[in-house]
This record gives structure tokens, C-alpha cells and sequence, in this order.
């Protein structure tokens, strides 16, 4: 099973989705790694010119490229890293790229894999100016800001990231003393400088590194005007519900939504956050610590007695002293850390500030992610086919169509009249329809079985002037109804009472038959206008029903 990891608790933080750390140091540590292939997503692009720089002579490897010679696999600290910075340094300058973006970072979490101690801080202190909460996805540093990045990954401080400068530049950081750098140039002058340096840089297709998204074929819910107007509903309808943020890869802040500060939590929230709606999450403490399973990961939350809301991933090791501290609690509740479980309501990732998604970031799609980026496929006007799912009560017809529910309302499955709408489909019956909506904030989605169908009133508009014999099917205070078509849903129009031979008003019953004449079809409201008074003087008796 697919473990979620998360940061562990940090200030209040937790982390978010990491299947596997990027950086894992193994007795083969100096490896060669597999080459990863282009990443073809709308948020990568790949340099043309792309090196590995190790200070590994490639003469020193075997026939599957384990090193095998005498050089230290881990960071020394030293001339090694200072020359590492250099030749980036070198490489930056040769493409003219003086900024670089932090993407995708990550720090350090539940489990340590670096072969040196923890750094307090993660290696991020005195780098950027908000500390940890300026180390998010999109985020601009210098180049000097991004060698310290550097230096701290290949130490192992615990953060990770990819940087990056649209696809022009990048540099990632693979297994210890592994440098991978692409560029737009080819930088004659940075390989000879790095050379130079006592380094060797090796030409590659691309690096193992490159973003690849998880499933390259699945659609991001954007945090755009729809989330907000739909997260807004769920407010409403749950009173109040928890949005996690997460920020820096695998660190994360929870908030308390109500319908008094959601545009304020929204406010604050950090750029290209990945955000998770979790409704009645914070529960009895009680229940919630009786909801802890026998062993495995979880992240237990919590809100003290001033509504400050903190966080922490443990394991069975610590249950007992984590329920300690709910001592104090007002409330808490319990998530599972494997993929699959306790999925939130719906997620989504911040746009940037111009409305454009450009985070790269993929959460584990829920239901509601799933039908979202169903109704992106649809629009207004789109021919469907369903398989009818459920006739409600109170008369709506649900259709799937490909794994979304969505509905038929009374007036929209037949242009003929009919008592039921079991009298027009059936459970299991397949449908075609016309899409007459797609309503992302409430992802709902109207059908119109009628709008595929010839509309037959145009048809009865041409026998204005006709006279026909049919039943009366229904008697109202100001006149009665009667068939003008020879079938069980055949339409129906008034004789109003006025129009009513006098011999015929206090006697005529249900199921009676009457000569009548169509003397006015209104389309727009769909009405049929009847004489039986005119029928009588134009047409002999017996004259059947069409």
C-alpha cells in the first residue's frame, strides 16, 4: 500500500503527498540513475542541452554504473561542494540567467534519509526572507540564494527542490554528489570552467530529474472562482469545514472555515498551495483517539482551548504520548497516512495571480476531483449517452453518463404529456441527450432527452381549423380537457367552458367523447385552444380522432 508521507510536526506544520523522497542514500549511492524521459506536461519544459556534473571519473564505473572507485559518496564539506557551486555558477553566467524559481520543494519529514543530522531550520536559514513560509512553489531567488539551496540538498539539511528559470535553465540535485544542469546554450566556456574545477561533466539526454507528473493525464482543479463559490456551498451546508494548505511540498497549516472568514484565510494563503477540504474533521476527542488503529502512520490534529489548530504524523511509538497531550484538547480527529483513505471533500492548487495554473503539484484525486475534471470534457449543447441510474420520487430521472450523475428534470424528457416519468424511460434503459448546462460550482449537469427529439408542435400548429373527435380526459371549473390524437400521449386542449355546447356543460364526463375544432395553438406557452361549439356547425358527427 502507497504510504502519503507528510512532514512531521514543525511549529503547527504538517506535510502533504511524498511517495518517495528525492533524495535516498543507498551503499550504491553513486550509481548511475535511470534516466527519466522529457516530461511532455504543460509546466515543464526540458532544456536542449543538459549535463550531469559528479566528481566520479566515468572510467571509474562498472557495466551497470556503480562507481567503484575510492571517492567519498557524501558531501565533504569542502573543495568538492565549493567546486560544485562554481561550476554552476559558471553554467548560470554562460545562459545569462541571474534568477532562478523554487519548484516543487520539499522538506525533510516523518523519516530522515540523509546520512548526516538533521539541521534545525532545514538548511533554510538566513536563505530567504519569510523563512519557511517564502519557501513555496514559483518563489524567485538569486543565484546566490540558489547555491545555498544547493549546498544545503547536497548535505542533506532536509529540503529539496527544483530549480528552475522557465526552459531556459535548471539545476536539480539527484543522488549525493549528483548535479544535473540544463540549458538553453551549450555553454562552451562553463564545461571547460568545470572542468577545469577537477569535475566531469557528461552530456545526457535529459535529467532524471525533469517534473514528471503522476498521471500525465489527469486535470488539476484550479482554486479559480468556482472552487471558492462552491467551497462557499460547502461552508453553508457543513456550518463550518477544515481547509488544509500545504505549502512547501510536505508542509502544511490547517484553518477553521466559517462563513465569516473564508475570504480572510484566503487572503493569507501561500502561492501555489495545494489545498485540501475536509468536512467535520475535528471531532469529540474521545472518539477521535479511539479511532487510532492498532499500528500503522496517521496524522492527528488538534485544536486547543484558544483555536489553534497544530498537527503531527506518528506511528503506534507514539500514540500514547500524542493522546497525552489531547489531555487539553477541544477537539481532534485522526487521518490515515495511506493513499486511498479519509480522502478530503475536494481539492484543488492556487492559480498564480493572473489566473493561470502554472503549479505543478498533484493531489490524490477525490470523487469530486474526478467528476470536475469529467465536467471540463463537457459543454453546453453536447450529445450524450447515459444508462438511466434511478427515477426519483419526486420525479427527477438520474442518468450516468461515463461516471457522473447527472440529471433529467420532469419537462426536459418528453415534448409529449405523460403521468409518470416511468412512462418515458426505464431503470437501465440507455439514453441519449442534450447537455443544457455544466455548472462546475455545483457540479451539476441538466440533460434534455426532448432536445434530440423532432419537437411535434410546430406539426399541430398546421391543423388549426381542424375538427376531430376525442376523449375528455380531465374536467376543470373552466372547461374540460380533450385529446386531438389517437395515442395514450397524445396532447390535449382546453374547451373552455364558453366553448362548451350548452347541452354538453353540466353533463359531459371523463372518457366521453366530443367533436371538437383546434382553433389557436400558442407555441411559445405550448397550449392548445378547442371549440366544441364551432365543431358541431362544421363537421357531421362520428368524425374519428387523428
Amino acid at each position: 500500500m502507497c504510504t502519503r508521507w507528510r512532514g512531521g510536526e514543525h511549529g503547527g506544520f504538517a506535510g502533504v503527498t511524498w511517495a518517495v523522497p528525492p533524495k535516498i542514500l543507498t551503499a550504491d549511492s553513486a550509481a548511475e540513475p535511470t534516466l527519466g524521459s522529457p516530461s511532455g506536461h504543460p509546466g515543464s519544459s526540458v532544456p536542449p542541452f543538459v549535463y550531469r556534473i559528479t566528481k566520479y571519473d566515468p572510467a571509474h564505473r562498472d557495466e551497470r554504473g556503480h562507481y567503484t572507485g575510492a571517492e567519498d559518496t557524501v558531501s565533504d564539506h569542502g573543495p568538492i561542494e565549493e567546486a560544485y557551486l562554481a561550476a554552476i555558477a559558471a553554467f548560470a553566467e554562460a545562459a545569462g540567467i541571474d534568477q532562478l524559481e523554487i519548484r516543487e520543494p520539499q522538506i525533510g519529514g516523518f523519516a530522515h534519509f540523509g546520512l548526516e543530522p538533521p539541521v534545525d531550520g532545514y538548511g533554510l536559514a538566513d536563505l530567504l526572507p519569510a523563512g519557511l513560509a517564502g519557501f513555496h512553489d514559483g518563489a524567485p531567488v538569486p543565484i546566490a540564494v540558489g547555491l545555498e539551496l544547493v549546498r544545503s540538498m547536497l548535505r542533506d539539511n532536509g529540503v529539496w527542490c527544483r530549480l528552475e528559470a522557465g526552459g531556459a535553465f535548471a539545476v536539480h540535485v539527484g543522488w549525493d554528489q549528483y548535479i544535473y544542469i540544463g540549458s538553453n546554450q551549450p555553454c562552451e566556456t562553463a564545461l571547460a570552467r568545470t572542468r577545469a574545477l577537477g569535475l566531469f561533466p557528461e552530456r545526457l539526454d535529459a535529467s532524471p530529474y525533469d517534473f514528471a507528473p503522476d498521471d500525465p493525464a489527469y486535470v488539476q482543479r484550479p482554486a479559480d472562482a468556482d472552487f471558492w463559490d462552491r467551497l462557499h456551498r460547502t461552508v453553508s451546508a457543513y456550518r463550518a469545514v477544515f481547509l488544509e494548505e500545504v505549502f512547501a511540498g510536505n508542509a502544511s497549516r490547517w484553518h477553521r472555515l466559517t462563513r465569516d472568514n473564508i475570504e480572510t484565510v484566503r487572503s493569507r494563503l501561500a502561492p501555489r498551495a495545494q489545498l485540501a477540504v475536509w468536512a467535520d474533521l475535528l471531532t469529540d476527542v474521545d472518539t477521535a483517539v479511539a479511532a487510532l488503529p492498532d499500528e500503522g502512520l496517521v496524522e492527528i490534529v488538534w485544536e486547543d482551548e484558544d483555536g489553534q489548530i497544530t498537527s503531527t504524523v506518528v506511528d503506534e511509538t507514539r500514540f500514547e504520548a500524542v493522546t497525552y497531550r489531547l489531555a487539553t484538547a477541544r477537539a481532534a480527529g485522526v487521518v490515515s497516512m495511506y493513499a486511498g483513505e479519509d480522502l478530503p471533500l475536494f481539492t484543488a492548487v492556487l492559480p498564480d495571480s493572473d489566473g493561470v495554473l502554472r503549479a505543478r503539484w498533484q493531489t490524490e484525486p477525490t470523487p469530486s476531483d474526478r467528476d470536475w475534471a469529467f465536467l471540463k470534457t463537457l459543454r453546453r449543447g453536447q450529445v450524450v449517452t447515459g444508462t438511466v441510474t434511478t427515477i426519483a420520487g419526486f420525479g427527477v430521472t438520474f442518468v450516468d453518463i461515463g461516471g457522473f450523475t447527472a440529471m433529467i428534470n420532469i419537462p426536459e424528457l418528453s415534448w409529449r404529456p405523460f403521468d409518470h416519468p416511468s412512462d418515458v424511460v426505464s431503470v437501465g434503459q440507455e439514453v441519449t441527450a442534450e447537455v443544457l448546462d455544466v455548472d462546475m460550482a455545483r457540479e451539476r449537469v441538466p440533460l434534455s432527452l426532448r432536445a434530440v427529439q423532432e419537437d411535434p408542435w410546430p406539426q399541430v400548429a398546421q391543423r388549426i381549423g381542424e375538427v376531430v373527435i376525442g376523449p375528455v380526459t380531465k374536467i376543470v371549473p373552466f372547461g374540460v380537457f380533450v385529446r386531438v390524437e389517437d395515442r395514450e400521449d397524445g396532447f390535449q386542449g382546453l374547451v373552455h367552458t364558453s366553448e362548451l355546447d350548452e347541452s354538453s356543460r353540466d353533463v359531459v364526463e371523463v372518457g366521453d367523447v366530443l367533436p371538437v375544432k383546434i382553433i389557436d395553438v400558442d407555441l411559445a406557452r405550448r397550449r392548445i385552444a378547442l371549440s366544441h361549439v364551432q365543431a358541431l356547425t362544421s363537421t357531421p358527427a362520428g368524425q374519428p380522432c387523428d
